[in-house]
């Protein structure tokens, strides 16, 4: 079926999903107030002109600021911070929503570490609830990793591939488990990395440089850690059990989260 993409949050992977999903139809984004609806459509903007050659049109996305204004979507994601309450609190209204709106609706959540299943019985509907995990930047990256509660039904599995198909991305199927496949192995040497400067002294500019020269890796991991954000990193650190360094919570403390708040391990 064409699916109406609805999506709650308005940061930066429920933009570049939205500029995504727009070169296949309009998409409804939900944004918590005027001001951050407008960050949002700036957001979108950027994403088309500089991700996607200009090819999609940012008005496609609809940004409403008003729950409900998603009522005649049909995949309701959740894409808000990465924290269990403030996700379970949406995805529960999701959920309510969805039985009025759009019975069959499909019900995901973009999390990157927590509990699928704790997350589907949230939303009230697991029998058609997904986790559904794109990566940052989300119109380059084409990975989708998807992971169902046991409750999801043949159904729900086959939407979710459908439209990770449909809007160009390789969808697989992980396991249930914190930090599901990528998170679990990326973290661990994120933070090897931070580790070895706090260890050696080198500059943190040398270590991506060895990592992308000799490794062949596209980002160093510093860098890496600085376009994720030095918060969520923390917060995913935390969930799959990957100890956070001392310097990475040095950093948060004086508000240096990486690219989005202009310094982290580099300036921006």
């Amino acid at each position: 079926m064409e699916e109406r993409l609805g999506i709650a949050g308005s940061g930066a992977i429920a933009c570049g999903l939205a500029a995504t999903a727009a070169r296949n139809g309009e998409v409804l984004l939900w944004a918590r107030s005027a001001d951050s609806a407008k960050r949002a459509h700036a957001a979108i903007s950027r994403n088309s002109e500089k991700l996607l050659g200009g090819e999609v049109d940012p008005d496609r996305v609809k940004i409403v600021t008003e729950l409900d204004g998603l009522d005649s979507a049909t995949f309701l994601i959740e894409a808000v911070v990465e924290h269990q309450g403030m996700k379970a609190e949406i995805l529960a209204e999701l959920g309510e929503l969805s039985k009025h709106a759009e019975p069959n609706a499909i019900l995901a959540t973009t999390t990157s570490s927590l509990s699928i299943s704790e997350l589907a019985q949230a939303s009230g509907h697991p029998e058609r609830f997904v986790g559904f995990h794109p990566f940052n930047p989300v119109p380059r990256m084409k990975l989708i990793e998807l992971a169902f509660p046991p409750e999801a039904t043949d159904e729900t599995r086959a939407r979710a591939r459908e439209l990770a198909d449909r809007i160009g991305k390789t969808p697989v199927q992980v396991p249930d488990s914190p930090g599901f496949v990528v998170n679990r192995l990326l973290f661990p040497y994120l933070f090897g990395a931070v580790r070895l400067i706090e260890e050696t002294g080198m500059p943190a500019r040398d270590v991506d440089t060895c990592m992308r020269l000799g490794a062949g890796h596209p980002m160093g991991p510093l860098a890496l850690l600085d376009l994720v954000g030095l918060d969520v990193a923390k917060a995913i650190g935390e969930t799959i059990g990957a100890p956070v360094p001392p310097r990475v919570e040095q950093l948060i403390a004086e508000d240096a989260l990486g690219r989005k708040s202009g310094r982290g391990f580099h300036a921006y």
